[in-house]
């Protein structure tokens, strides 16, 4: 089997796929920015190349002789005060990569979308074909929308076969932002008041495991969610408290008092030239909440999904070894 040529590798998603396809014994390639991205890269038993999403000697090195490329690269943040480098990622990193696979032969791309793109409107089960509400939460989700739109439209144009996956919230080993972040403080007892709303989750296994099957078996110019579970935060909480074995028990706090108090905390810590820790996007993406239908990717991809228990006790084990948790 020809090599497959991974962006991103050195973070969690695309390490995953990394360890998936050298588990299977397939010759990986992966776009390395720095050295510490080189040295885990190469922990992970991939072969390096230096460079960017932007850089076009960089790219055909890396490709050439591939049949697949995963582009996982991306950036995930909110609260940013200037996104500029997110979008130019999100935005223009994806048709950069379909059009240096054109250019370099290779067959395939899988792009490493968001379940965010979907754009459901609040308190619905988005499905990839849920029309978009047609605003956005957060400069992030507009990015990975329009930048799922660039990869798919430069697929057709460059003639490549680009597929989606469209991942929720990702969980398990590895993981300490986002969802995870929110449930780690919960177990140590440093965060007790919550917005009563819904998420949705993914084990990380499953998502690499998508990944590779989305190569192998999804159609071109398609889009695949791959969501295992939808939660109420209540009920998360309190299925990671019974993993972890603490005695926690959350407190809802009304939505319009969390976005008050979200404003408040915003406007204070800009007067100290301070980055918020919360801020509007962040709040508005939080009390909108998620809940997806990740059946298609069972369907036409034939991926099974992990009980979202082992996917918590995964997490609090390697969050223990970790240091993230001191008090649970």
């Amino acid at each position: 089997m020809n090599p497959s040529f991974v962006t991103g590798g050195s973070g969690v998603v695309g390490g995953a796929v990394v360890q998936r396809l050298r588990e299977r014994g397939d010759e990986v390639i992966g776009l390395a920015r720095s050295d510490a991205a080189r040295n885990a890269l190469e922990a992970r038993g991939a072969r390096v190349v230096r460079g960017d999403l932007f850089d076009d000697e960089a790219l055909a090195r890396g490709m050439d002789g591939c049949e697949m490329v995963f582009h996982v690269a991306g950036v995930n943040a909110l609260c940013l005060d200037d996104p500029t480098a997110m979008l130019r990622a999100n935005i223009d990193g994806p048709p950069a990569v379909v059009r240096a696979a054109a250019r370099t032969g290779v067959r395939r791309v899988v792009h490493t979308s968001s379940a965010a793109t979907i754009g459901e409107p609040e308190g619905s089960l988005g499905r990839e074909d849920t029309p978009h509400r047609g605003w956005y939460l957060s400069h992030y989700e507009r990015s990975k929308t329009e930048g799922e739109r660039a990869a798919l439209e430069a697929g057709q144009a460059e003639h490549v076969e680009v597929v989606c996956v469209n991942p929720s919230s990702v969980q398990g080993p590895g993981r300490a932002g986002g969802t995870a972040r929110i449930l780690l403080a919960f177990l140590d007892g440093r965060l007790k008041l919550f917005v009563d709303t819904n998420v949705s989750i993914v084990d990380i296994g499953d998502c690499a495991t998508g990944h590779v099957l989305a190569a192998e078996r999804g159609r071109p110019g398609e889009r695949y969610i791959l969501n295992g579970v939808n939660l109420s935060v209540a009920d998360a909480l309190r299925l990671a408290a019974e993993v972890a074995g603490v005695d926690r028990r959350p407190r809802l706090v009304p939505r319009g008092l969390a976005t008050a108090a979200a404003t408040v905390v915003e406007r204070a810590f800009h007067l100290a030239r301070r980055r918020p820790p919360v801020c509007g996007e962040m709040v508005r993406t939080l009390i909108h909440g998620h809940r997806y239908d990740g059946s298609r990717a069972v369907r036409e991809l034939g991926l099974r999904y992990t009980d979202p228990r082992v996917t918590v006790r995964r997490t609090v084990e390697w969050a223990r070894g970790a240091g993230f948790l001191r008090r649970a």
